[in-house]
């Protein structure tokens, strides 16, 4: 076999990549405030009808399963599936190539083995996955943890968003219906193998001079709520010593998250912070904000969520304000199994392997199907935000690369 990954950039295909790139980044794009492509929105139902269109355009067979992945078939739905695909939705002010790279490639990957002749002896199918970022009900990976069983259907249909509205309130308003939320044995069940293409979210492929990786291992990683309840004040008359402002503590429970994973070699980020009242001129009577917490190996994360807390506590206490952390989701450390990884390098050519400290859909079913990833090099490192980015030369590599695994795979 040709190597999947040298050669120069073919004119045809780069013309079609981009013509479907432009299509869908035009969907939900905020121009320098990045993307907001959140579940069950309007520009949620604009992707899904892009995605079906796709698959109309090829003569696939779309299906929406009962938690709202979406799967477009080369050949008759059935066990033995070779899988790929990714997601469509983004974080707030978020970059176009996460997740939507995935997609994009996968169809384009299809395209390209159909042009060469290739009739696969298994189904295939490109699968968008529904709410993976978890930007609007604060629970990642939300279409595969439901599709596996990880999360309840009763708690994932009492999820909410900053509005207060349900996730089952949001399906029905988009005309889905949430009471068929649950473990799906049939579309479990017809997962052979899942390979997930995705942007690479930091530099080591750059370091590596390689425009493609393997995932050898995603790190375990979770999300705290922290809350800090004070009590509501005028900003003008109120003495310091008579304050009982979450403020100051909640300020110095993220430097004290910095500090632990420093120290400890992992990484801690609050990043998402709600204030009641929220006023200029008032104190703060409460403070939400929320912990992401990773490292390479669980008692790490561990021991840094435990001195956050203690320190949490311990600020609260000198002002006067009580603190409390609250575990929302937690998701174990992931290692990808060497048979598929190792299948999917060598039919690369020995491409580099390495872990990454961002969740994904295929960690999500690594516990239920084989599962692998494919890394396009990213030349800044920077994501989960508007500047995200990866060349032209390396996405169509990456389309190769894609058709080649899944001409392996599905070609026995």
């Amino acid at each position: 076999m040709e190597d999947p990954v040298a050669g120069g950039q073919d004119d045809q295909a780069a013309g079609r990549f981009a013509r479907m790139w432009d299509e869908l980044a035009a969907i939900g794009d905020g121009g320098a405030r990045g993307y907001r492509r959140f579940a069950w929105t309007a520009v949620d139902l604009e992707l899904r009808a892009w995605f079906r269109a796709q698959a109309e355009a090829r003569g696939m067979t779309w299906e929406r399963d009962r938690n709202g992945n979406e799967w477009a078939w080369w050949g008759t739905p059935g066990p033995d599936a070779v899988v790929t695909g990714s997601h469509l939705d983004s974080v707030p002010g978020g970059g176009a190539f996460d997740g939507p790279l995935g997609v994009v490639s996968a169809f384009l990957a299809i395209d390209l083995l159909r042009e060469r002749g290739v009739v696969p002896e298994r189904p295939v199918a490109v699968v968008d996955f529904s709410d993976e970022e978890g930007a609007r009900f604060g629970v990642a990976c939300v279409g595969s943890r439901l599709l596996t069983g990880v999360l309840a259907p009763e708690d994932a249909r009492a999820l909410r968003d900053a509005d207060g509205v349900t996730l089952a309130e949001a399906m029905r308003a988009a005309g889905a219906d949430p009471a068929a939320l649950g473990r799906d044995e049939q579309a479990l069940g017809r997962i052979g193998a899942f390979v997930e293409l995705h942007v690479e979210q930091g530099r080591a492929l750059v370091d590596l001079d390689a425009p493609i990786g393997v995932a050898s291992a995603i790190w375990p990683h979770g999300r705290w709520r922290c809350t800090f309840h004070g009590r509501a004040d005028h900003a003008g008359t109120t003495r310091l010593s008579d304050r009982h402002d979450p403020m100051p503590p909640f300020a110095a429970t993220v430097l004290a998250a910095r500090e632990s994973a420093r120290r400890l070699g992992a990484l801690a980020t609050f990043g998402k912070v709600g204030v009641d009242p929220n006023g200029t001129n008032a104190i703060a009577s409460r403070v939400d904000a929320w912990l992401d917490a990773r490292a390479p190996d669980a008692a790490t994360v561990r021991a840094l969520v435990a001195e956050v807390t203690r320190a949490a506590e311990d600020a609260a206490a000198g002002h006067g304000v009580r603190a409390e952390v609250t575990e929302e989701s937690w998701t174990p450390v992931v290692e990808f199994g060497t048979g598929l990884r190792d299948r999917l390098a060598g039919v690369l050519g020995g491409v580099p392997a390495l872990p990454t400290g961002a969740g994904h859909d295929a960690g999500i079913l690594s516990a239920h199907v084989p599962a692998a990833m494919l890394f396009v090099r990213n030349p800044s490192g920077v994501s989960h935000s508007p500047a995200e980015h990866a060349e032209p030369g390396d996405c169509l590599a990456g389309v190769r690369a894609l058709a080649a695994v899944l001409a392996d795979l599905a070609c026995r």
